[in-house]
């Protein structure tokens, strides 16, 4: 199986299934003598981490991270790291095989199974292998590494909708989104959030959402036409994460309602003689180069196809047969897109800022 890496310069390796002994990933292009140590990703990963509150899955993972390479303790005790490939690894420590033991032969509506059936001949039915949404554990610790090369950059995340039901964005509040289990920034969503999303988990469904990340102080120039924009990696980052149908940058989609007057992103000169932009319907990119404006990228994740609800498939053998997917799932996946959405903006921004340094020298 090809394509398990992402990046030109700050390259990203991940491996591991979702019912082996372990996953991770190996990080390859990281400058030197950054300081990083384990527990500057598990922030990160605990914020991932399942089992933390009844609406997202029960699978009780502590997701802890250990670096196996990459980094060293210099002179004065500090660890840091040392230019070389960073190996990182996270156990699996509460796989239940087992619940997956009657789908061995039947494939799931709306997963992987069938597709990569066809395609590689072999699949792994317990919890899907590499199409599990698992591995993204490996991304959020990636990202965290990234972030140690993009300091200056500030970059958060918010669900902005869950099922038809969307935020008040005259509510919004950064400080609101850890505050709840939805990493909602709109208080009185949140609450309603609540007692909407246990009704679909006490019925054994599930639920899409939308999300939102923000990145903040991204300096002008990163990305480069045609083929490398800016906002075209963003989008292919955003797309690989599971579950993942759509993404839009800034106005996306709403653009296509504006009248040019609008749409544009009408400029002045600040006081301190830097431009101003008066909106930001182009989400911080211009002609695929960053244009010191927040980059703002929205994506829709589809609800959790492991439902309780029998659904309509075949077999292998190509028998008719219904599905009913048992185990440990998600009533909404986009919850915990959150910290994988910063973790994938991170990596994106960290290999666009690395090879803006090359061009300029």
């Amino acid at each position: 199986m090809s394509d398990n890496t992402f990046g030109k310069m700050f390259r990203v390796t991940t491996w591991g299934e979702s019912h082996g002994p372990a996953l991770g990933c190996v990080v390859d292009g990281c400058p030197p003598l950054l300081p990083i140590k384990a527990e500057d990703l598990q922030v990160y990963l605990d914020q991932r981490r399942p089992g933390q509150s009844k609406f997202t899955t029960q699978r009780n993972e502590p997701d802890q991270v250990e670096i196996l390479s990459g980094v060293m303790v210099d002179e004065d005790g500090l660890q840091k790291t040392t230019g070389t490939p960073i190996s990182l690894i996270i156990e699996n420590t509460d796989q239940r095989s087992k619940d997956y033991s009657e789908i061995k032969t039947r494939y799931r509506p709306g997963h992987a199974d069938y597709t990569y059936d066809q395609k590689y001949g072999i699949r792994d039915y317990r919890g899907g292998g590499r199409s599990s949404a698992r591995e993204t554990a490996a991304r959020v610790a990636a990202g965290g590494i990234a972030r140690k090369v993009i300091p200056s950059i500030k970059i958060r995340s918010a669900l902005v909708q869950m099922g038809p039901h969307k935020i008040d964005r005259n509510n919004w509040s950064w400080d609101e989104v850890h505050n709840n289990p939805f990493f909602c920034p709109d208080k009185e969503a949140a609450v309603f959030f609540e007692s909407y999303l246990d009704e679909i988990r006490k019925n054994g469904s599930s639920v899409g959402a939308v999300l939102e990340v923000v990145a903040e102080n991204v300096p002008v120039g990163l990305g480069a036409p045609l083929y490398g924009k800016l906002d075209q990696d963003l989008a292919s980052a955003i797309m690989s994460i599971n579950a993942v149908k759509g993404v839009e940058i800034g106005n996306g989609f709403e653009a296509a309602a504006l009248t040019g007057e609008e749409n544009a992103d009408e400029m002045r000169v600040g006081a301190d003689g830097a431009p101003v932009f008066l909106s930001n319907n182009a989400g911080g990119v211009l002609g695929g180069i960053s244009s010191g404006a927040p980059v703002v990228i929205r994506f829709a994740v589809k609800p959790t196809s492991s439902i309780l609800t029998p659904r309509k498939s075949i077999t292998r053998s190509g028998e008719d047969v219904e599905v009913r997917t048992k185990g440990r799932h998600d009533p909404c996946v986009g919850i915990r897109a959150v910290p994988v959405a910063e973790a994938m903006v991170a990596c994106v921004l960290a290999d666009h800022l690395l090879r803006h340094r090359a061009q300029i020298g």
